[in-house]
């Protein structure tokens, strides 16, 4: 990850852009952060997803092999909650281990050529977190007198009841995490991607593409249970935990774009698109109906860095993939942000109409014309969607304001 250095910076469209009225510009300051310098690679991802099948298959075999569960501590203690042995290695081709496996791999009816192979609907990661918007409401605070919480919390499904105590603040989750590999067909009519459909997430060939079909909610997903690994890595070196991996805010994406320019329409700090050679600087859809003149290696996504950084070191921040953001979309956006750490959310519910559904999504992709890749361009889409053309990338708060080596 790399160090963004707090500040201020004019969010919204240059002078010289033609919208600018309708999208007024704001100054706004931003504390200081980190942020992953490429986005979110295939192989990466396919950690998390690992992480979940192995998480999902120990928790079955401890039932009938107790190797794969730890029940005692280091002195002997019996532990009131016992954990799983990540050490104990999974034979998959062992018929006992096969047999209590049973259920996370595909029905025999669904198979392809008879293979057994892991069902990944099956493969959903269970997570924690707490909302701290609702409990800061005053209709939520605790009363000293009557020694209970007033108001009521709308959980993560959705369904609204009376604050109980403070464990009603605790949402929880359940969200499926294998990406969404139809994405390739299902946004091209008549288009044949039917190879990138059945090797762009799963071959080694694309481990440093970055990942798509991840919809935003599959993106926050990963940022829990990166957190987790690396305070659980922390936690075993003795070292006090880390602040959580996030999606970006919408301004923190456009003030690390900007990389210390102000009004300027690319991450490269220029007003055009090309180099002084004449060569294009980003995997962007360059000319109507041509995707190569950008790169001779790839049509659709590339490698991540594959073009020089900003002058902060983050790659891609221009095409490539679009990126979710963390922020709700609407109009006016800037207009109700607040002017420091500006961030304007809005947990959807499931019955809630498609428009209070859109998230924003930056830096335009591959198969965007060169607006769409502008550092102040901003899109949208619907958080239960995946797409072959969003992918991700994390950031983290940071304790101090400068870095320090």
């Amino acid at each position: 990850m790399n160090f963004i250095k707090q500040g201020s910076i004019n969010v919204g469209p240059s002078e010289e852009e033609v919208d600018r009225s309708s999208t007024p510009v704001k100054t706004v300051s931003v504390p200081s952060f980190w942020m992953d310098d490429t986005e979110i690679t295939n192989n990466e991802y396919r950690q998390f997803v690992y992480w979940v099948r192995d998480s999902i298959a120990r928790q079955l075999l401890s039932e009938t092999i107790p190797e794969f569960l730890i029940s005692e501590g280091r002195k002997g203690v019996i532990l009131e909650n016992p954990r799983l042995n990540w050490l104990e290695p999974i034979e998959w081709k062992n018929p006992e281990y096969q047999a209590a496996l049973s259920e996370i791999y595909i029905p025999e009816a669904e198979r392809f050529f008879n293979r057994r192979e892991i069902d990944s609907r099956k493969l959903k990661f269970e997570y924690y977190w707490v909302d701290y918007r609702q409990a800061a409401k005053r209709a939520n605070s605790y009363n000293f007198e009557t020694q209970s919480y007033g108001g009521n919390v709308i959980d993560a499904n959705g369904k609204e009841s009376p604050t109980q105590n403070r464990s009603s603040f605790i949402m929880h989750e359940t969200t499926p995490v294998y990406p969404d590999t139809l994405v390739w067909i299902r946004d091209y009519t008549f288009s044949y991607n039917e190879p990138l459909t059945e090797k762009y997430f799963s071959h080694v060939a694309y481990d440093n593409y970055p990942v798509v079909g991840v919809t935003w909610a599959q993106a926050k997903a990963f940022c829990q249970w990166r957190t987790k690994q690396m305070n659980n890595f922390q936690d075993m070196i003795k070292n006090p935990g880390v602040m959580d991996y996030r999606l970006p805010t919408e301004v923190e994406w456009e003030y690390a774009a900007r990389g210390g320019h102000q009004m300027t329409l690319y991450p490269w700090g220029s007003y055009y698109s090309r180099n002084e050679e004449g060569s294009f600087v980003a995997n962007f859809k360059p000319m109507r109906g041509n995707y190569v003149s950008d790169s001779e290696s790839s049509i659709t996504t590339m490698k991540v860095a594959n073009y020089l950084p900003n002058s902060y070191g983050l790659y891609d921040m221009a095409g490539n993939v679009a990126e979710w953001t963390s922020n709700a979309y609407a109009e006016s956006g800037y207009e109700i942000m607040s002017d420091f750490s500006p961030d304007f959310q809005y947990n959807a519910k499931p019955d809630d109409p498609p428009a209070l559904k859109r998230k924003v999504i930056r830096g335009g992709s591959w198969k965007d014309i060169a607006y769409y890749v502008q550092v102040s361009t901003r899109s949208f889409e619907y958080q239960d969607s995946a797409k072959s053309y969003v992918g991700f990338r994390c950031v983290r708060s940071t304790f101090k304001p400068k870095y320090y080596e």
